[in-house]
């Protein structure tokens, strides 16, 4: 079979063929966990580091990594471009203790990943924030003057030597930050799988959702039957506000599509872009890109395709409706270059209010808890918030388990239509605000005026801290 996201089908192609684990009859579980992604699994995972003997199951209703974190970017990317309203929503030191560590959640799952043996292209070469237009430069500088305060600044100005590592003259200025990379997110996502399940972690794919009842335990019904467990976990991304209609306007779900070449090494070679830095420009629905080590180039770009009432539509299941789009914005950055396509793709990231996830008791059940609103900045975040969860779970680290996520009031979106229509007029605005920054020319005010609409969408505070 062939699936559509590039990343997931190469990854696939790669396993040997093996039986699938159906649920057996009667199962009992300490701990279940709906979603087999990045956030199911690091969960697991870290629940077995510390109890190996607790029973965990993750239950996926297709294949580990067949939703988000198998087709993402790949980027590696910290919180601290978004102290200030880190800070704004957590807290001084919960802002400072996060950032702290999703700086250092990027070498740990390089770490990890060398110590289990899994091949996923993981090269932590480093992050650039860009500006590709001349309205774009200083953008970050309310940001770092952020860290400045805070000592935590590892983000330096790039030289220009510096600067064509970013392999675009459109970029007329950059940071840089150790604390980043890029990875292959199918095949580490398979390989959790792999060593979840070498730890004693029940792996049951094909195994959908449908209902649960009951406190002390929970019972748990599948289309492959019923189970039971003490605690239950929402981590299914995307997918929760369909599973659970109170999410229904706390996120918007909107895509990301991508676009990669065929192996071009003497290309990359060319544009100095032969490493593994993941790199971003400053726009509010950015471009970003990062090269492979098998020679390909991809490039993606969110704030798309708005799916109304929050559904996951099957578009997300197809090639990238955006696809011109996409190719343009390669023309714009690799401009005299021939880069022959492999294939494109598409996938929802879910949007919260604040730009940052959000965890909970659902319905304030003490064991039923949910993780959701990565806000298309998951590959590292959903590595903490594992953390976050095996807390909750285990009841063992106060730092974690009050860190400002858990329990947050979460803001709201209008109601539909109000929603969907109103993202797309943002959006529309967005972009000829954008188009006629990259022409140089003055935007539109009323485009400027609706721009600033879009909240935290943007993956760099451009407001100060006051």
């Amino acid at each position: 079979m062939t699936y559509q996201p590039f990343w997931f089908d190469s990854a696939i192609n790669e396993e040997a063929a093996a039986p699938f684990h159906l649920l057996p009859q009667g199962h009992h579980t300490d701990v279940c966990i709906i979603g087999g992604g990045f956030t199911g699994l690091w969960t697991a995972i870290n629940i077995k580091q510390q109890h190996p003997t607790k029973k965990v199951t993750i239950i996926e209703q297709g294949l580990c990594g067949q939703g988000a974190s198998g087709r993402n970017g790949g980027a590696m990317l910290t919180w601290s471009t978004k102290l200030p309203s880190l800070i704004k929503l957590v807290g001084l030191d919960n802002a400072l203790f996060l950032v702290k560590q999703s700086e250092l959640a990027v070498h740990e799952i390089s770490a990890f990943t060398k110590e289990q043996g899994i091949d996923c292209d993981c090269r932590i070469d480093g992050c650039f924030y860009t500006a590709s237009n001349r309205a774009q430069l200083g953008l970050l500088d309310n940001a770092l003057d952020c860290l400045d305060q805070f000592k935590l600044n590892s983000w330096q100005k790039c030289t220009a030597e510096q600067l064509l590592q970013t392999g675009s003259k459109q970029n007329l200025h950059a940071h840089f930050s150790a604390h980043g990379g890029s990875i292959q997110p199918a095949k580490l996502v398979r390989g959790l799988k792999r060593v979840a399940q070498q730890m004693g972690v029940d792996v049951i794919e094909h195994c959908r959702y449908k209902q649960h009842h009951g406190h002390e335990p929970i019972n748990v019904t599948t289309n492959q039957g019923a189970l039971v467990c003490n605690t239950l976990i929402f981590a299914v991304n995307a997918w929760l506000p369909t599973l659970q209609s109170q999410f229904s306007r706390s996120v918007v779900l909107v895509s990301s599509d991508m676009i990669i070449t065929k192996p071009i090494p003497d290309v990359l070679e060319q544009l100095k872009l032969n490493h593994g830095s993941a790199i971003i420009d400053s726009r509010t629905f950015v471009n970003y890109y990062r090269s492979t080590s098998d020679g390909r180039l991809m490039l993606g770009k969110g704030g798309n395709f708005f799916s109304y009432g929050n559904k996951v539509h099957p578009k997300f299941d197809q090639p990238s409706h955006y696809k011109k789009l996409l190719n343009s914005s390669l023309a714009h950055f690799f401009k005299g270059h021939e880069l022959p396509i492999e294939r494109t793709w598409t996938g929802p990231s879910d949007r919260s209010a604040t730009g940052f996830p959000f965890f909970g008791h659902l319905n304030a059940h003490p064991q039923v808890l949910y993780a959701g609103g990565y806000s298309g900045n998951g590959i590292v975040q959903s590595y903490l918030g594992a953390k976050i969860l095996s807390a909750m779970v285990l009841n063992n680290n106060p730092q974690w388990q009050h860190c400002g996520l858990v329990n947050q009031p979460l803001k709201q979106f209008p109601i539909e239509p109000i929603r969907t229509a109103g993202a797309y007029i943002v959006r529309n605005a967005i972009r000829r605000k954008e188009l006629a920054e990259d022409l140089n020319l003055q935007p539109h005010k009323i485009d400027c005026y609706l721009a600033k609409l879009s909240g935290s969408a943007a993956k760099v505070d451009t407001q100060s801290l006051r």
